[in-house]
């Protein structure tokens, strides 16, 4: 029998079928594996549950950008830092459905709005409202990140006809102060929790490159991997170091995430979360097609589109659709939040 550690343990144990049980220890050997089985594992898990020629392209505006109560030191959005950022209202439905009309037409199959709030105010519900059906009546699949939530929010949300709920974990448990203080870990958890028991599926992932050890990074997959249902999608973002932040300004001076790390990281994603959209999200401008390419084949199937990822740059149409001509990639159809696929090993 295979190590205990290995995603291959015996002919009893279907590695690409969903487990909460590993421990973080596991997780982290995951990481340690051969990088050319670690990959070839991850490959035979994702073709189980999905075709690797499709990768879905979701689109995400800032709805509401700047002036955020949090002090996440990554990002260019926190009132705690001077990035040059200036903060703007909340944004009008009507102009948030034209920018879904045109990722839509763009080929996006979910559309995605983020706001930077620490938690929603009960005052935008109905705008919010507004905008998701709004959306969803252009047959988007639709996504937001708006903050913490309480149950009666969540309840509202989903009643409004929101798909996904995004809200990350950023980084695991024990790194998680290095990252910000003003939000508890579990904050951030009772939220997905509230996400959970109304029915709404979860996205959520976290960023990789920000001063954590290779065992951070395990231990947030870790979190993601024993939470009590795995998010149906799983971004994960390589820091875009943004100067004015405390950890933008570290990366600057350090360097970013070594490339093959990064492919790992996504291949341990793919292996303990084997049914989540795991997605490329920020850091993708800086890739290069090849990096993207061993993405892809490490289980990677979800990528943002559009000049604009909230503030930070990312792949323009064009662009993107050269990648997928070069690597022979089909965008996905907007679907049920369920793969069904009928791939084997």
């Amino acid at each position: 029998m295979a190590d205990d550690a290995s995603p291959i343990r015996s002919a009893f144990a279907d590695p690409a079928q969903p487990r909460h049980d590993w421990t973080l220890d596991q997780v982290e050997a995951l990481f340690a594996r051969p990088f050319m089985e670690l990959v070839f594992d991850a490959a035979t898990v994702h073709r189980r549950w999905f075709d690797p020629s499709q990768v879905q392209k979701s689109q995400l505006l800032s709805i509401k950008t700047g002036g955020c109560a949090e002090n996440c030191g990554y990002c260019s959005q926190s009132a705690s830092f001077d990035t040059g950022l200036k903060a703007e209202k909340l944004m009008d439905a009507t102009a948030v459905i034209a920018e879904a009309m045109v990722a839509k037409a763009g080929g996006a199959s979910r559309f995605c709005m983020g706001a930077a709030w620490r938690e929603l105010k009960d005052r935008d519900t109905p705008k919010l409202a507004t905008m998701i059906a709004g959306v969803k009546a252009l047959g988007l699949e639709t996504c937001a990140t708006l903050g913490m939530l309480t149950a009666d929010q969540a309840r509202q949300l989903k009643e409004a006809g929101l798909d996904y709920y995004n809200h990350n974990l950023d980084t695991g448990p024990e790194y998680y102060a290095q990252v910000v203080t003003t939000r508890t870990y579990q904050d951030r958890l009772d939220t997905l929790q509230h996400v959970r028991d109304v029915g709404m599926s979860t996205c959520c992932g976290g960023i990789v490159g920000m001063g954590e050890s290779r065992r951070d990074r395990a231990s947030l997959l870790h979190a993601l991997a024993t939470l009590p249902e795995h998010p149906d999608s799983l971004p994960v973002n390589a820091l875009v170091p943004v100067t004015g932040t405390p950890l933008g300004e570290r990366v600057l001076q350090t360097g970013e995430i070594d490339p093959i790390e990064f492919v790992r990281t996504v291949a341990v994603a793919r292996l303990v979360c084997p049914r989540a959209m795991v997605r490329l999200s920020a850091g993708r401008e800086t890739m290069s097609p090849e990096m993207q390419a061993l993405c892809f084949l490490a289980g990677a199937n979800s990528i943002f589109v559009g000049g604009k990822l909230l503030t930070t740059p990312n792949p323009e149409q064009d662009e993107d659709a050269r990648l997928f001509a070069l690597l022979d990639l089909k965008a996905m159809e907007p679907a049920s939040p369920s793969p069904s696929w009928g791939g084997t090993a």
